[in-house]
């Protein structure tokens, strides 16, 4: 964080302005490159008031999956557009209409805040900010009718993103645009290994006043209610579960581990399936690698957390000759790097990064790893393929030009569970049985 743009001491502004303020620093930090994983935990860290940490998540999260349009409707309420020297007014004003829209706040209470905000630094700004948000109350109605034709805008989506979705998802395409934009519910997957009886955690859980639910496909996988930090309930500490979206719990379930195989985990950060993997057979011999050193060490923590013991190397699996003993896997795992547009709702900025120009590269990095991996699958053995992508080129026609190409290999059949059949592999759509946009394809190698 520069100086220019760090948060100063809550105790020198008036009520709600200092959250606000930390709500603007991490957007612009965010404008300028930053990933919202990396800006708002620090900026989180300054503020004491939970309350205050929590209404800081929600405008970040709220102004960044609205942004573009938010951005349309500065540039209509506007006479000009800001010069760059008044980013921070800008920003404070994204934060005014998500409070206003997204997320409903009382208008006077969220207006003068927002107002105070903008005053610390830029007084003579104040009455413009004051003015924007008035008449975007007065005149809201008008002003949606701008997007009725147009997906893209209202839905906050790049237009190349929204045509790509268009054209593999004609008959989904809205419904994926409006679930991109919805805030995701937290799902946990109880690890067996160390929890016999669920019920016994859901009550620990609703003494601390979180419920839960169920899922009716994965005896493990639970929906937290108004969970607020997961890291705060019974059993977080002792690895009793961890946060793991439904959809994603789904590649792990796809290779069907049995005791004695070896397995390779290729590209294992954040932990979570590898932490999966081993709970569901702990017999199996785990090797797990990442391109990522750094993801790699936070990984090592987690899995100490968990009382995880697997081989953990940080290492590029597509350069096999630097790591590979010769010794073939009876199971491979490629959840490979993408565009990551399925997961928009948990990770918004993904709609001001993300850009066409970027899938060339990850496509290749797609092929690469199937390529370099494939030979070292043993024959009868099964490598599954995984995105947290709902783009076709990563999935479906990517998987369907491997097996084409390759005669040894040959497609295994899931369950509708898995989500619905997309080549030869299975994807969900986000929101769909309330989990992540994710593909998984199951792929033998013939003897």
């Amino acid at each position: 964080m520069s100086p220019s743009t760090r948060v100063s001491p809550a105790h020198r502004f008036p009520p709600g302005v200092a959250v606000r303020r930390a709500a603007a620093t991490v957007l612009l930090s965010v404008r300028e490159g930053s990933s919202l994983k990396a800006a708002l935990p620090g900026v989180l860290g300054g503020l004491a008031d939970p309350r205050d940490r929590a209404l800081c998540e929600s405008l970040c999260f709220h102004s960044l999956r609205h942004w573009r349009r938010y951005d349309d409707l500065l540039c209509a309420l506007l006479d000009k557009p800001l010069p760059p020297a008044m980013r921070e007014v800008y920003a404070l004003l994204l934060i005014g209409l998500a409070q206003l829209d997204a997320l409903g706040l009382a208008e006077h209470a969220a207006v003068a805040a927002t107002v105070e905000a903008v005053r610390v630094k830029h007084p003579r700004h104040a009455g413009l900010a004051n003015a924007i948000l008035r008449r975007f109350l007065r005149e809201r109605d008008s002003l949606a009718a701008r997007y009725s034709a147009a997906p893209a805008l209202r839905y906050s989506h790049p237009d190349w993103l929204y045509q790509r979705l268009a054209q593999d998802w004609p008959e989904d395409v809205l419904s994926i645009l409006s679930n991109n934009i919805t805030e995701a519910p937290v799902w946990v997957r109880v690890n067996q290994s160390r929890v016999e009886d669920t019920e016994k955690l859901r009550t620990a859980w609703r003494a601390q006043g979180v419920e839960s639910e169920a899922s009716p496909e994965q005896a493990r996988a639970l929906k937290l209610i108004d969970s607020g930090q997961p890291i705060l309930l019974a059993g977080w500490a002792q690895g009793h579960f961890a946060v793991q979206d439904i959809s994603v719990q789904n590649a792990v379930r796809a290779l069907d581990i049995q005791p004695g195989h070896r397995v390779l985990d290729a590209c294992a950060a954040p932990g979570g399936k590898t932490v999966q993997m081993h709970d569901l057979c702990p017999q199996a011999d785990i090797l797990a690698l990442d391109v990522d050193a750094r993801r790699v060490r936070r990984m090592e923590d987690a899995f100490r957390r968990q009382g995880v013991k697997v081989d953990l190397r940080a290492v590029d699996a597509a350069q096999v000759s630097q790591w590979w003993d010769g010794q073939r896997f009876e199971r491979i795992l490629i959840d490979a790097p993408c565009s990551g547009t399925g997961v928009i709702r948990r990770q918004p900025d993904i709609l001001l990064h993300r850009r066409e120009s970027d899938l060339p590269a990850l496509l290749q990095r797609q092929r690469a790893l199937l390529e370099a991996l494939w030979p070292l699958l043993q024959e009868g053995g099964r490598l599954v393929y995984a995105t947290c992508s709902v783009l076709k080129d990563e999935n479906a026609h990517l998987v369907d030009a491997f097996l084409a190409a390759h005669p040894d290999a040959q497609s295994i059949a899931l369950d509708a569970s898995f989500g619905r059949p997309s080549g030869a592999g299975w994807q969900r759509l986000p929101g769909e049985a309330e989990g992540d946009g994710f593909f998984v394809a199951a792929l033998g190698k013939k003897g």
